[in-house]
């Protein structure tokens, strides 16, 4: 009885240990430093040398792989994460082919699969995943956050800006809210007067997720430089897939 006692104890102690590593959010310092460094104010990326740098950017990919949100994180932290995953393994995939000219260069070689965005490559805790997974079946499934479609990045000329510092949680809100105003104030990418706007084809593609509070001008002039009617005409602009490089 004494010795199966023991064994009792020692394997609560033991389950007592472990999530405690494992739930605590990752520091994005590693990947702040690598985008203070090879990302200028306009978004563009020094790739030749990021190429040069690679075992840091691997060292942050690794430090995601390894610790996967948990749900003793805030929601905060759990966007940030997803947010600079998406954005961190992109650069990875685009450095690891470079040089390129736009990233839909880049072929998976396996013929069911459609384009780069569906290459598995993404290990994060014991799911693989491809960048629509990350993009689609998690930040989009479970945050109901529209902002977030200005801060992912996908390595080309009409996406909003890469932004030159990493996301976190004590600054989520105020990040997105920059990056949403500074996008629709980039004449390349979106144009406003109060009747007619020439807009990104983002918000073509993802209407819907700007109109679950309100029409899609509503959610506009949240974030425009101008004040847009209600009735005004709407345009898109074609998407430009050329490299985000400097």
């Amino acid at each position: 009885m004494k010795l199966h006692l023991f064994f009792v104890i020692v394997l609560f102690a033991c389950g007592q240990q472990q999530p405690s590593a494992q739930t605590k959010p990752v520091s994005h310092d590693i990947f702040d430093g690598l985008l203070k460094k090879y990302v200028d104010k306009n978004g563009n990326v020094n790739y030749i040398g990021l190429k040069k740098d690679q075992k840091i950017l691997d060292s942050y990919l690794t430090l995601l792989s390894s610790n996967e949100p948990s749900a003793s994180w805030s929601k905060d932290e759990q966007l940030a994460y997803w947010i600079n995953a998406y954005n961190a393994f992109t650069i990875s995939l685009v450095v690891k082919h470079y040089p390129v000219a736009s990233i839909k260069e880049i072929r998976p070689g396996i013929s069911f699969i459609n384009s780069v965005w569906d290459i598995k490559f993404i290990k994060i805790g014991n799911e693989t995943y491809d960048l629509n997974n990350l993009e689609h079946g998690i930040i989009r499934k479970k945050f109901d956050e529209p902002r977030v479609h200005f801060a992912i990045n996908c390595a080309s000329y009409s996406c909003p800006a890469l932004r030159n510092e990493a996301y976190t949680a004590d600054k989520l809100d105020a990040q997105l809210t920059d990056a949403s105003k500074s996008f629709l104030a980039d004449k390349n990418k979106n144009e406003f007067t109060p009747d007619r706007i020439t807009i990104s084809k983002i918000f073509d593609w993802f209407t819907g997720d700007f109109k679950k509070n309100g029409s899609l001008i509503d959610f506009l002039n949240k974030y425009a430089p101008v004040k847009i009617n209600a009735k005004a005409k709407i345009d898109y602009k074609d998407y430009l897939w050329s490299l985000n490089k400097q």
